[in-house]
């Protein structure tokens, strides 16, 4: 079943990793930036990684030292002792989705991308996106899920139909994505997983968006978002095909 994208994600701008500025107190996927991208009008694009004991956590990256005043791989503490792990610039620890959700509360559209468990864009244990499913059973407001790896947009197929469902999408040039193979970023360059998945959506890289396999979906009617825009000049570029973009680093034009 193919759950077609509200439309609310094509209607205001999607702030990356929350309406994020460091030197304002908000640091990346914080409640801060959340609630500043409600503040603000924009929808919220965020990111899942899995905690040891199997809780969907708020974060982007694999390991904690870069956004973090601790060090070492997220997966190796339980979610309470992530939100006892400070964000660095603020007083905030670590959020789970749960918390999330209940901050947002249907106020603003959310986007959340899996992140992949695997470094390889392989076959998932499906522990994340239970634990996705599972939080957003009972949520009510405009949600997406998306992912790099295909094999989570297919684990949710399963565990949330109802939920609309995307890829994340790229170029893929191997250059930029050690350890993946050269094999791998090959296939998925050519985003053969979309049918499979059963997705209503892409969020492609902007600086590709001219490839003709994005033109090809967008003529089939897939929606089209794009990452990650830096300047109003590049989202007058990127709304020449997307439909909406995600943003950082400028205030995005709301419509």
């Amino acid at each position: 079943m193919r759950t077609p994208l509200p439309a609310a994600f094509l209607l205001s701008p999607l702030a990356h990793r929350a309406y994020h500025n460091r030197a304002e107190g908000r640091p990346e996927n914080s409640r801060g930036a959340m609630r500043a991208a409600i503040a603000a009008g924009y929808g919220i694009e965020m990111d899942l990684q899995l905690s040891k004991d199997g809780v969907a956590m708020v974060f982007h990256d694999e390991a904690l030292d870069r956004l973090t005043e601790a060090s070492g791989l997220l997966r190796d503490r339980t979610a309470v002792e992530l939100g006892q792990v400070k964000l660095r610039d603020c007083d905030e620890g670590i959020p789970t989705l749960a918390e999330v959700l209940a901050l947002v509360a249907g106020r603003a559209p959310l986007l959340i991308e899996i992140k992949d468990q695997t470094d390889l864009m392989a076959a998932t244990d499906g522990r994340l996106e239970t634990a996705t499913a599972t939080a957003l059973a009972d949520y009510r407001g405009a949600v997406a899920v998306m992912s790099f790896n295909p094999h989570s947009i297919t684990h949710m197929a399963r565990l949330a139909p109802h939920i609309a469902r995307g890829l994340t999408t790229s170029a893929f040039d191997p250059a930029d994505w050690a350890p993946l193979p050269a094999a791998t970023c090959d296939h998925l360059r050519a985003i053969p997983d979309y049918e499979r998945t059963e997705s209503s959506f892409i969020s492609h890289e902007a600086a590709d968006l001219a490839s003709p396999r994005v033109a090809e979906l967008k003529s089939q009617g897939a929606a089209i978002l794009c990452w990650t825009i830096k300047s109003a000049q590049a989202e007058a570029i990127a709304r020449q095909i997307a439909q909406n973009i995600t943003f950082e680093q400028y205030p995005a034009l709301l419509p």
